[in-house]
């Protein structure tokens, strides 16, 4: 017993110092040590799975509230610019400047536009002039209808003479009292009696036909009429056009047209953007079930300081991107 029990202390004990000529025994692995390792490893894969419930707001985070950082102010950017071509005389705004609707914005040089406005009123006045004669001259024509019956009513009294006349004579010459000469005479007055009739018959046709192109030409008076008022529209608008105006009220970007310049049709001078803006926000769709239109939506701006505003839903998208 004496003998074995340096050693069986030696055994016993892990902190005995070893024999300074002999090997360094093992140590054995510490259940500790991985029991620790685990429960880290755990602890990071349920944070990481925490977060990513808080991020897409899963139970146990999930919230009455539906919000999102997902969202965007918007508003509409009209582009001013100008119909027409020409040399710019007058620059009446500056940069981001407020406006009104139908504030004066550029002018535009207008004697050129201004000319051609004033030609088409005296084209329109010319015929106007040309319609309203037209009037007289239908009562013209028909009058001259009225002097060319007449002049064949006469014509045929005189035909009717001259044939009576040519009977008596017929009737004289046959028992001597009248000589052929005589005879002659009379037939030949006979024979223009006849031809002055015809030539009042063809004068009374024309007459006729005479009213009868008076009355058709009126559609091409009036047409006319219509065809100068259009020219003399046109011109007003384009002479309009020389003056820029604010379709509505806002704030002007960059004035980028300058005094002197020439523009051409369709040149972009400034842009304006209303007043009127709005909130597109992007949710998930599982956020989405509940969303209706009319339901209030406060927000907030980080342009104003994170300021808290109110809205409502005035649209939903009808699909994913659209």
């Amino acid at each position: 017993m004496a003998n074995n029990s340096p050693v069986q202390s030696a055994q016993s004990d892990p902190h005995h110092a070893p024999d300074a000529g002999g090997p360094a025994p093992i140590a054995p692995t510490s259940h500790r040590q991985q029991w620790l390792s685990g429960l880290g490893f755990g602890a990071v894969a349920l944070a990481g799975m925490l977060i990513v419930l808080y991020a897409w707001r899963l139970p146990p985070f999930s919230s009455p509230v539906i919000s999102t950082e997902n969202a965007l102010v918007r508003g509409q950017v009209t582009l001013i610019g100008t119909q027409l071509s020409g040399y710019v005389v007058d620059v009446k705004v500056t940069d981001f400047q407020y406006v009104k609707q139908g504030d004066l914005l550029v002018l535009i040089d207008a004697r050129t536009f201004q000319q051609r406005y004033d030609q088409a009123q005296a084209q329109l006045e010319s015929q106007q002039a040309t319609l309203a004669n037209w009037e007289q001259q239908r009562r013209s024509a028909e009058q001259s209808i009225v002097l060319a019956q007449a002049t064949l009513d006469n014509a045929q009294a005189q035909g009717v003479k001259a044939r009576a006349d040519l009977g008596r004579v017929d009737h004289l010459v046959a028992d001597g009292s009248l000589s052929v000469r005589e005879q002659d005479q009379v037939k030949a007055v006979h024979a223009q009696m006849a031809a002055s009739l015809a030539q009042a018959r063809a004068g009374l046709e024309i007459a006729r036909q005479n009213l009868q192109s008076v009355i058709v030409n009126r559609a091409a008076l009036i047409a006319n009429v219509g065809n100068a008022q259009a020219v003399l529209k046109a011109a007003r608008v384009d002479l309009d056009n020389t003056r820029v105006t604010a379709p509505c009220d806002g704030q002007l970007g960059q004035v980028t047209v300058r005094r002197g310049a020439y523009v051409n049709s369709g040149a972009q001078l400034m842009g304006l953007v209303p007043q009127q803006m709005w909130i597109i926000a992007n949710f998930k769709e599982t956020q989405m079930n509940d969303v209706r239109v009319g339901q209030r939506a406060p927000f907030t701006v980080d342009a104003l300081g994170g300021a808290m505003l109110n809205g409502e839903v005035e649209y939903i998208s009808p699909a994913t991107g659209s």
